[in-house]
Formats: C-alpha cells, structure tokens, sequence
C-alpha cells in the first residue's frame, strides 16, 4: 500500500457483513452456476404464480434506472449549492438522504466522505458487495469482483490509474470498506466554472463512479458535449 493511502473500516468491522448479499462477481459465459439456480427459481416462482414478471421487471428497472445514480447526483448537487444541507449531511448522512425522499433497504446507515484538495476517497466492500443501492441503484459488476475488492486496499492509486484517474502525488488517498452497519457516499469536489448553475445542472456533472470513489464529476464543458 502507498505511504500516503490510508484504509478504513466501518465501525462494526468486517464480521458484520451482511452475507445476504449477491457474491456474483464477474459475468461468465455461460451462466455462472448460481446465474442459473436464480434464474431457475425465478422461473420456478413465475409458473406457480407467486411473482408476477411484469412487477419483477418494474423492480429491476426501478434500481437500474430511475433509482440508480441519479438520486445520488441529487443529493450531491444539493450538498454543493446549499450550505446548510451539506452541515446536516455531514452531521447525519442517512437523515439529511432521507430529506429528498431517498431511504430503504441498503441505505440505512449512510456515511459521505468529502473529497477535498489533500484527500481522494475511495469505498470498497472488502468481503462481499455492500452497496447504498437507493441512492446509487444496482452495484456494477467490476465492484463486486474479487480484484476490485483487494486491489482496492493493496493499490488504490494503481486502481485509480485503470479507472484514468490520476491524482496529485501529493494527495493522500482514503480506502473506506462498507459493510451492512454503514455504507459510504463520496462526495466529489465540486467541479470549476460551475458557479451559477443549477442544481438540475450540477446533478449532470456527477458520475455513479465519482460517488464511489473510481472517478470524477463532469466539467460543465464535458457534460455538453
């Protein structure tokens, strides 16, 4: 690990991991055997008619796309241009998320960590995939692979590099690991030239992989374009 990189733990330490979660970790070709057991149950619960596909499918699409990332670009946003709400975020991150109506199942104990001129973030679920799924919507694959989940505590900036993230050497990188007592926003420095825009408009500047840590918002100029 890098001199300057520190690595935190939640507060409950790795034991309290919710073990519940998907452990899939890279799509396989073919199916991978548990792709295939839910898939079978699935099938299984549809011809039984205890689920209805089309609500499946509304699920699924909830948090793919219209839960996803854009509720935590919100909160982001807001945190940017409205002081007061960026105290309350930082006093209590679950309460000031759950002001913009954004809460449930995997949200309930929500830390954000500031991204500063000395300090970059970055989370990882070391042992399994924990994820603030209502303000960030499904986790990607690469997040849940064992790679990204090692290599993000051994060689965060080595990490950072292949997600063409490449910071000052003289900025200290902080690995904080999510476990199912807290999960971690990043909240990305605000980006220049946006003084004057909106919160819709800086909502467009923020990227789900610069809430995780692996990117950076959009410049006004590359959300144009």
């Amino acid at each position: 690990m890098h001199d300057e990189s520190k690595h935190e733990h939640g507060s409950h330490g790795h034991g309290d991991h919710d073990h519940g979660h998907d452990h899939d970790h890279e799509h396989q070709h073919p199916p991978s055997p548990a792709a295939l057991r839910v898939k079978a149950i699935e099938t299984l619960l549809v011809e039984k008619g205890l689920v209805d596909p089309q609500a499946l499918d509304a699920i699924i699409e909830t948090y793919a796309e219209k839960v996803g990332p854009r509720n935590g670009a919100r909160v982001v946003a807001r945190a940017w241009s409205d002081p007061a709400y960026l105290e309350r975020l930082r006093q209590d991150a679950t309460a000031a998320i759950a002001e913009l109506d954004f809460q449930g199942r995997q949200g309930e104990h929500m830390v954000v960590v500031e991204n500063d001129a000395r300090t970059h973030n970055l989370v990882v679920c070391t042992l399994c995939s924990c994820y603030p799924w209502p303000v960030l919507g499904l986790p990607p694959v690469w997040y849940k692979s064992d790679a990204y989940r090692s290599r993000a505590v051994i060689d965060p900036r080595g990490v950072l590099s292949e997600f063409g993230v490449e910071l000052p050497e003289d900025k200290a990188v902080q690995v904080w690991d999510s476990t199912a007592e807290v999960r971690y926003l990043v909240l990305p420095e605000r980006p220049a030239g946006t003084e004057g825009m909106s919160e819709e408009e800086l909502a467009d500047l923020v990227t789900r992989d610069s809430m995780i840590g692996t990117g950076l918002p959009l410049s006004p100029e590359e959300a144009r374009s």
